[in-house]
């Protein structure tokens, strides 16, 4: 009698530790359903007062990344396909069609361009982008909880709308061009940080208040040489008018540049010399 108690109690300890383990390795498994880079920290998620995307979301070099597969079926996407030869993953609700690509600091979604503050990454073969521009294009709310490391997201009654419906069409037409003239073979941000200077200058009580304005200004003399030799009149490259997109969806590099400069090729010293110098980018030197 006392050899069946004692066996009881084995089976009984056995089981319970079998149990523990279970639950124990269904906890990691959770917290750890992705391999996210090393760093990256937890992030509760909430749609709508309910928790949602428990281990698939995370913080990594401080941004919220989510996975767009789960993040878009969330929200009610009727389809995402993927290209394998572009790398890029098609999402489509309703009257929205957005492309995501790997490894971009962009999303076009409806002909619109979304500039992300970190690029899109690739986590065990899944895209994952930051929360905040693809909530957007979802119409959602987003707050944060510091409390609870929670980012409370919630449906409105937005509608995400095309990019005619955004976009000034002159106005898109001349920052393409003048980016293009002045920039076309400089990096992505080297493109917007002349289309920011443009905007500014516009933003500015020193200039012009329009765009066109700015771009064509002689009240000091020809502002920009591609408008004394004709190169802003060519038709502008892909990435340009991307650029340009981005910089009229309200992206800067910074507000206070108003002037840029290539020093190996200006004819003229007048901005360095009273100018206060910002920041390189590859070619151009901007001064505020």
């Amino acid at each position: 009698m006392k050899k069946k108690r004692i066996f009881g109690k084995l089976i009984l300890a056995f089981a319970t530790a079998s149990l523990f383990c279970l639950m124990l390795s269904l906890s990691v498994s959770a917290a750890q359903k992705y391999n996210f880079p090393e760093g990256a920290a937890d992030v509760n998620i909430t749609l709508n007062s309910r928790a949602v995307l428990d281990g698939e979301a995370a913080i990594i070099d401080s941004v919220t990344y989510v996975p767009l597969r789960s993040f878009s079926e969330l929200c009610g996407a009727d389809s995402v396909s993927w290209d394998a030869s572009t790398r890029t993953a098609t999402v489509k609700k309703y009257n929205l069609v957005a492309k995501i690509s790997d490894r971009k600091n962009y999303i076009e979604a409806n002909g619109r361009y979304i500039y992300l503050i970190a690029p899109v990454k690739n986590i065990d073969d899944r895209l994952f982008v930051p929360i905040r521009p693809i909530s957007l294009i979802f119409s959602l709310d987003v707050n944060w909880n510091s409390d609870s490391r929670t980012v409370v997201l919630k449906n409105t009654t937005k509608v995400f709308k095309s990019a005619k419906e955004v976009y000034n069409e002159n106005d898109l037409y001349w920052l393409s061009r003048i980016i293009n003239a002045e920039a076309g073979g400089e990096s992505l941000m080297g493109k917007i940080a002349v289309g920011n200077v443009v905007i500014n200058r516009k933003n500015s009580r020193s200039f012009p208040n329009s765009i066109y304005g700015v771009i064509f200004d002689r009240k000091y003399g020809t502002q920009f040489s591609p408008v004394a030799i004709g190169t802003i009149y060519k038709t502008p490259n892909a990435e340009s008018v991307i650029a340009a997109k981005i910089c009229l969806e309200g992206y800067s590099v910074s507000d206070e540049i108003l002037y840029f400069m290539n020093p190996r090729l200006a004819t003229s010293n007048w901005i360095s010399k009273n100018r206060p110098f910002a920041f390189r980018i590859g070619n151009h030197n901007f001064y505020k």
